[in-house]
Formats: C-alpha cells, structure tokens, sequence
C-alpha cells in the first residue's frame, strides 16, 4: 500500500494558497499583506495521485444528490439520499508501529480541535476507512479555515457538541468580519442505528438492508463549509465532502462517498469561472476524464431553484453514491477533490478584496442571498431531512444561511446591467472550460 505523506495542516494551507495564487494574481497591482506570508513559505509540491482505470457508463452518474447545509446535515443527507451501495472490501491490515502513533498524533495537534474520535482510537484504527476519512476531512477543515484566517484577520469561533445518540462535531464560525460577514467550516463524525424512518426511506429507494435484531449499525462523517462575504464582488462558495457506511447482521458493510464544490457569485466574472472550474477540473481529471464533465451536469441539475427557472451559482462539481471502482480510488478522488478547496477559492477572494461596491451593488448581493436562502430551505433534501430528524443539531444545519438577504416584490433587474447579465447565466447555465 502506498505511503500517505502527511503534512502539517498550516503548512499545507501556506503552500496550496502561494502554489496558486501567484499564477492568477499576476494581473493584480498588489498583493494584500494578510497573505504575504503565504508567499514567503517554501513549497513542497505533493506528488499527483495515480489515475483510476475506472469508464463510466454512457449514462455518465446517478442520480439522487443530496446537498448538505451543516455538519448535522451532513449525515441527514446520507441518510436521506443514498441511492445505492456496494460491498466494502476488507481494509488491508497494516502493521501497527510506534512511528505511525506518533504521526497520527501528531497530525491530530495541526487540527483547529481534538478530532471527534479519541486519538488512540484513530492510532488503533488508523487502517479503517473512516479513520482515514476522519483525518481528513479534520485536515480540510483546518487547512481552509486558517486560510480564511490568513485573508480576514479575524479567528473562527470553535463549538465542539455532542450527539446523545452517538458521536459529535466541530463547528467553527467567523461572523462579521473584516472580509467575511458569515462563514462557516463543520465536521461531523457519528455514529448508531437507523432510524426505523431513515431504513424505511432507504428501503424505498430498492435498497437491500439486512438488520440483526432489527438494528443497523451505522458511521457516517463529513466536512462541510458556506462563506458568505461582504464584498459583492467575492462570491459565495460552497463544499461538502463526506462518507456513510452501514454493516449488516451478516458483518458486511455497505458505503459510499459524495460531495462537491460550488461557486455562487454576485456578478459574473469570465476569469473567475474559469479559474474556478479549471480548478475542479484538474483534480478530477488526474483519476478519469470523464469525472469533470458528468459531475459539473449533475452540479447544475442540482442546485437548480424549479420556482424561479435558475440556478443558485455558475456550479462546480457534485456528486454522491460513490462507491467504484474500488474504496481505495473512490477515497483518492475525494481527497484530491478536498485538497482543491483552498486553490479553486482563495486566490478569487485575494484578486477582489478591495474591490469597491455601491449601495445597489449590496441590494443585488441581498437579492441573491434570498435565493440562496430558498434553496436551501425549500429544495435542499439535506436540510429538510435533517430538521426532521431527532438529535440533529439544529444550529449547525443552518450555518449555511446568510447573516443579511432581501425579497423584492417582482424584482426585476433593467435589460442590459451586469445584474441582467448575471441572470442570464444563471437561467442558461455555461461551460467555463
């Protein structure tokens, strides 16, 4: 089994945030002095993950997506929208040495808390895949927060909490700050039986599962974020990146992976998009070319808002149920895909921090914000389950909704403003690469 070479998480958030931001921020005048210290680290490039010789069928994903607002959500949204599973293939085992506790440990400092698992359990299981997946989604969350650290100046609130039921989470907020008026980084790491109302839904949508006693064990977890700046001219983006698993009476386990990365801005920028998708791009094309091209479609047909004709963004990636063409290269894709988060945003966030906007640049950025809000609240299945759900947090769940939005009645923006052309793109979504 290949080595994972782990890096510290600063380090990490450092090294990706100069590796792009020098390329794309050539244009620009300055550079904003919160991140000249990402410009003075050294850099040591991570060697690109072998490519997956998996061909996806002429149909290209399946469908059934969930969207996940917050760290709560993230497991309503496994549970409400897994549309198929596959056998998980026994782990193999690797020899237990004093070196790989220590670096488990030590990794485990880097984080912005304690991971949700006790660290000797994550050392003991360190050749599971939820523990590898609990590391790093723990690391995502750490790398990108002190990112945002590193633009806004300000310093995340960090809640841990606890679910009765079994496991927990980490939510760090920043509010009101210098770059960021909302943003938002949660992990969820839990953990029990269905529910007889979440076996039942599964069941609904053609899934096997064999209970014993009329119990079935469950471990899902997941990194989730929504940022929200001031600054009309830096977008919104949202992540979710997670992994469910189930075992049956038999001892056999069931899984999958999903999730995805979006952009939902004010304006549109042509540059922006194509950084943004590029991005995307090249993390899914170092495991199939095909992966791009069917997960920016299933992006699109998801976040579509069916009451007013568009979009909520200009998309990403989206995907869910992943679970070929094995556990090992579906945990490869989306670890590539997680490391993306930092490049595919930050330098976007530093081209426009200075950016000047009017009081009707705002009102439109508040218009926007209401359709995001209806999004998520009407047509998001992720949230929705996760409000009926006993012992979901519900604080957690909506994170993702702005601090400020605005309904208009019959808003309409004049034909031929940057507002109208906004609009456009999100009622005919494009190719942006």
């Amino acid at each position: 089994m290949s080595t994972i070479v782990l890096y510290s998480i600063n380090r990490t958030a450092q090294t990706t945030v100069r590796q792009c931001l020098i390329p794309y921020s050539k244009g620009a005048s300055r550079v904003d002095s919160h991140l000249s210290v990402f410009l003075k680290t050294s850099v040591r490039r991570l060697t690109s993950l072998p490519r997956v010789r998996w061909v996806p069928n002429s149909t290209g994903v399946r469908r059934g997506a969930v969207l996940v607002a917050g760290a709560a959500a993230t497991v309503a949204g496994f549970v409400a929208s897994a549309t198929h599973f596959q056998r998980a293939e026994m782990a193999s085992v690797i020899p237990k040495t004093e070196e790989e506790d220590t670096e488990i440990a030590e990794k485990c400092k880097t984080f912005m808390s304690p991971p949700c698992t006790d660290v000797k359990v994550l050392q003991q299981r360190k050749e599971e895949m939820c523990t590898r997946m609990e590391m790093l989604i723990m690391e995502t969350q750490a790398e990108f927060c002190r990112a945002l650290e590193e633009v806004d100046g300000g310093k995340f609130k960090v809640d841990r909490w606890e679910r009765k039921e079994g496991g927990g989470g980490i939510s760090c907020v920043l509010q009101d700050g210098r770059v960021f008026e909302k943003a938002g980084v949660n992990v969820s790491v839990v953990f029990g039986n269905l529910t007889e109302e979440a076996a039942k839904q599964m069941r609904s949508r053609g899934k096997v599962l064999k209970g014993k006693d009329g119990k079935l064990p469950f471990c899902a977890m997941g990194v989730s974020s929504v940022i929200h700046p001031t600054n009309p001219h830096i977008p919104t983006v949202h992540f979710n990146y997670r992994y469910f698993e189930i075992e049956e009476g038999d001892g056999t386990k069931q899984w999958w992976f999903g999730g995805g990365t979006d952009l939902t801005p004010t304006y549109v920028n042509k540059e922006d998009g194509a950084h943004f998708h590029n991005s995307l791009k090249e993390a899914c094309d170092k495991h199939h070319p095909q992966y791009y091209p069917d997960f920016k479609k299933w992006c699109d047909r998801y976040f579509y808002i069916p009451h007013r004709g568009e979009t909520r963004g200009i998309g990403g990636i989206f995907f869910d149920d992943l679970d070929s063409p094995s556990q090992e290269e579906a945990f490869s894709f989306v670890k590539s895909c997680a490391h993306t988060v930092v490049p595919c945003y930050l330098p976007i966030v530093q081209k426009h921090l200075n950016d000047p906007f009017s009081p009707e640049e705002k009102d439109w950025q508040q218009v926007r914000r209401g359709r995001y809000v209806e999004f998520n609240l009407v047509y998001d299945r992720g949230v929705k389950f996760g409000l009926a759900t006993p012992g979901s947090r519900i604080e957690s769940i909506l994170m993702s909704l702005p601090l400020t939005a605005k309904w208009e009645y019959m808003h309409e923006p004049p034909k031929g403003t940057l507002e109208a052309d906004m609009l456009e793109v999100l009622q005919n979504p494009k190719e942006w690469v």
